[in-house]
């Protein structure tokens, strides 16, 4: 076996401490160390969003972050934030609206979603695309993804939906 590193993070929660080899990607270490699978692994150079994280509040392609990166960090996978209920509204207007269909873009669209309706509840139609546009999906057209996150950022904006 080659050199290993430990890593210690909190995942969803969670403190975590696990030996690792220093040019594991964190997507990979989530997924196959932590079994962690919500994140999916598209492109492997950060374009598609499959791979989309949280860090420390901040959403990151998990597949250009070494997992020796997050030393101490907060990381969040779509199951933590799945699991807190805090995209519960998401995932209904998601499901209401058809806004998934092969499910691969989901996890990643999700948490680009909940990062924009965290900071701007308000966005219009134009800063959702801006905001989702590094999230690829290939098979809805974006037009009930963009409308089901301008719903509930009507909704928790106390707007009429």
């Amino acid at each position: 076996m080659s050199d290993t590193l430990t890593v210690n993070l909190t995942v969803n929660g969670e403190k975590v401490s696990r030996a690792i080899e220093p040019r594991r990607n964190l997507v990979d270490f989530l997924r196959e160390d932590l079994q962690l699978t919500g994140s999916h692994v598209g492109c492997e150079h950060g374009v598609c969003g499959a791979c989309t994280l949280r860090v420390n509040g901040e959403i990151v392609r998990g597949c250009l972050m070494l997992a020796v990166q997050a030393e101490g960090a907060v990381v969040e996978t779509i199951e933590g934030v799945s699991d807190s209920g805090e995209i519960a509204d998401l995932q209904e207007a998601f499901h209401e609206r058809n806004a998934l269909q092969c499910g691969f873009c989901t996890p990643g669209m999700l948490l680009a979603a909940a990062d924009l309706l965290n900071a701007n509840p308000g966005a219009g139609r134009d800063q959702i695309r801006e905001h989702i546009s590094g999230n690829y999906c290939r098979c809805t057209g974006y037009q009930a993804i963009v409308d089901a996150i301008e719903a509930v950022g009507r909704k928790r904006s106390g707007q009429s939906s």
